[in-house]
């Protein structure tokens, strides 16, 4: 297969390959609600963040219909396959909320990582537009990282200690 080397092709790749990781990310934290009845607060930042993640595959969709393309079938597939199986391996461990917190918040630093480089490719393929709209989800995906880190992290981990260490059922 050749290499491409046209922007807009670099560009539209950009865009599937940052649909498909927010796809990922909505399914895993779809999947994770279920098992968080005992972490309130955790449920209603997911809760949260995948109304802003519906919110930002808008904007994408937006933005690959606008250069004539839509998302990767393919890519969607292998990516909502790949945060299925994510979900279900921390599933079987004993600490399955914790792992999930710790992956989620990697997430987050790899979408903030993948907008800044999809606003690159936007301002290159003369998109200003559309790097205004990622510039959004950029900032969202910074504050809910920062919630992670703020308000989660540490309380559901004092919260997972206190019901383990009373024998109570920590994870889903």
């Amino acid at each position: 297969m050749a290499a491409t080397s046209d922007i807009a092709t670099l560009y539209t790749t950009a865009l599937r390959n940052t649909h498909a990781l927010e796809q990922q990310g909505l399914q895993q934290m779809e999947r994770q609600l279920d098992g968080l009845k005992n972490y309130p607060q955790y449920a209603q930042l997911l809760r949260d963040h995948i109304a802003t993640t519906r919110t930002q595959l808008q904007r994408l969709d937006q933005a690959l219909s606008s250069v004539g393309s839509s998302a990767s079938t393919l890519k969607e597939t292998v990516t909502s396959a790949a945060g299925t199986i994510g979900a279900a391996v921390h599933a079987v461990a004993q600490d399955e909320t914790l792992k999930n917190l710790y992956a989620g918040y990697g997430y987050q630093y790899e979408q903030i990582a993948a907008y800044r480089s999809l606003i690159v490719f936007a301002e290159a393929a003369g998109h200003a537009d559309h790097a205004a709209l990622f510039r959004q989800s950029l900032e969202e995906e910074k504050r809910a990282a920062q919630r992670v880190d703020e308000e989660l992290i540490e309380p559901v981990t004092r919260q997972y200690i206190e019901r383990t260490t009373r024998g109570d059922k920590a994870d889903s």
